[in-house]
């Protein structure tokens, strides 16, 4: 399965196939750090996968992200298609001692605390409404708990930039001390036929009943941000 996935993305990865506009590579940069995540996390990286975050730093856009919008006058990065290659690089820095992949990270993380994670920085609103919902898995959609996460992991969670998502993300507790998942980006199904579809059920959407999977990864945000009474 490694190899068939390392076999897709550098087919489709080749010189012709990536399309570089006014400076800035537009690619979905989600899918080769889903690749460097799993490949690194199960133990089964090898030299594709630091060709693939050689790859990863080359495209990274001046505001620190990654976007595969193909649009000339498109200059932000995309938090959708930035969050995962921040959360890959991360770990490759921490496993394999990357300068160069930590230097990336730290650039990919201002992209996010500057605007505190969900909020403009033109005037403080909130950038998108799902931004602020809670959901499980995100797949390639970004959400504040999927931020917090990915802050957490690489080790920036303890920033003030943090701190309004963070109680945010407290507001959302429930009396049973859980979280809820308050939108999905899935479709349970017995036959996985196209995207958006899953093989899984995740607990499902409900605002007032707990979803263990949003618990776990919400538990696990405050408990690295200190704030779990313990």
């Amino acid at each position: 399965m490694r190899d068939q996935v390392y076999d897709w993305l550098f087919r489709i990865d080749s010189r012709a196939g990536i399309r570089r506009i006014n400076g800035r590579v537009r690619r979905c940069a989600s899918q080769e750090s889903n690749c460097v995540y799993s490949t690194l996390t199960l133990g089964i990286a090898d030299e594709r996968t630091d060709e693939l975050v050689r790859r990863l730093i080359e495209w990274q856009w001046p505001d620190g992200g990654w976007n595969c919008d193909k649009k000339p006058e498109a200059v932000n990065s995309s938090y959708h298609e930035s969050i995962i290659p921040l959360r890959s690089l991360a770990l490759y820095a921490k496993l394999r001692g990357s300068d160069e992949a930590r230097a990336a990270t730290e650039r990919a993380s201002e992209l996010f605390l500057k605007r505190k994670l969900f909020r403009r920085q033109s005037d403080g609103s909130v950038i998108k409404p799902s931004f602020v919902e809670l959901f499980y898995p995100p797949y390639w959609h970004y959400g504040v708990l999927i931020g917090l996460k990915v802050m957490a992991e690489a080790g920036f969670i303890h920033d003030e930039r943090c701190w309004d998502a963070l109680d945010l993300l407290e507001s959302k507790r429930l009396p049973d001390d859980g979280f809820p998942a308050e939108r999905r980006y899935y479709k349970p199904t017995a036959q996985k036929r196209v995207a958006g579809q899953d093989l899984v059920n995740w607990g499902g959407v409900s605002k007032r009943k707990a979803n263990e999977w949003v618990t776990a990864d919400a538990l696990y945000v405050l408990g690295v941000a200190g704030r779990l009474e313990i």
